[in-house]
């Protein structure tokens, strides 16, 4: 009796480790967090990145909206990093065509920031494919001003 009650720990053990080793990372718990994009209705870019952001694996509702001016003042985006939607998720901003990978990273590292932005719409990034992808910088912003957060080329992160 004293070996089986060894086997049924170590069976336990190594059905711990087996649990252990499938579970996801700390980082993915923040993928719970519902993105609530507003968007114009007539936008098929938006709509695009609602898709990126969908296939990325995170939850998105729709909000739309033909006037966002009154959604972005009570947001407080300053009127440099404005583009053409707008999303909220666990007390962030997201402005413009930001990449999953940066909204991931932001629900992980959980900066003192008001959100990000990817200002206009730049070529290649997500919902903006076509053509050749250009350059551009995703911006974390907030009581400190803004910084670079990301690069990207399309929707891959660069140095």
């Amino acid at each position: 009796m004293k070996q089986r009650a060894y086997l049924m720990t170590r069976r336990s053990l190594v059905g711990l480790m087996a649990a252990a080793a499938f579970a996801r990372p700390a980082v993915a718990v923040s993928d719970a967090a519902t993105l609530t994009v507003h968007r114009d209705p007539s936008c098929g870019c938006c709509a695009g990145w609602v898709q990126h952001l969908r296939d990325a694996g995170l939850t998105v509702q729709v909000e739309e909206t033909p006037d966002l001016d009154p959604i972005r003042a009570r947001l407080g985006i300053p009127s440099n990093l404005v583009a053409c939607h707008t999303a909220e998720v666990a007390g962030y901003v997201v402005e413009g065509h930001v990449p999953a990978a940066a909204i991931r990273r932001l629900l992980a590292e959980r900066p003192n920031a008001k959100g990000l932005a990817v200002p206009g719409m730049p070529v290649g990034s997500p919902g903006m494919e076509g053509g050749k992808p250009q350059r551009y910088e995703v911006v974390l912003f907030g009581a400190d001003g803004q910084k670079p957060f990301m690069r990207f080329i399309g929707a891959q992160e660069i140095d």
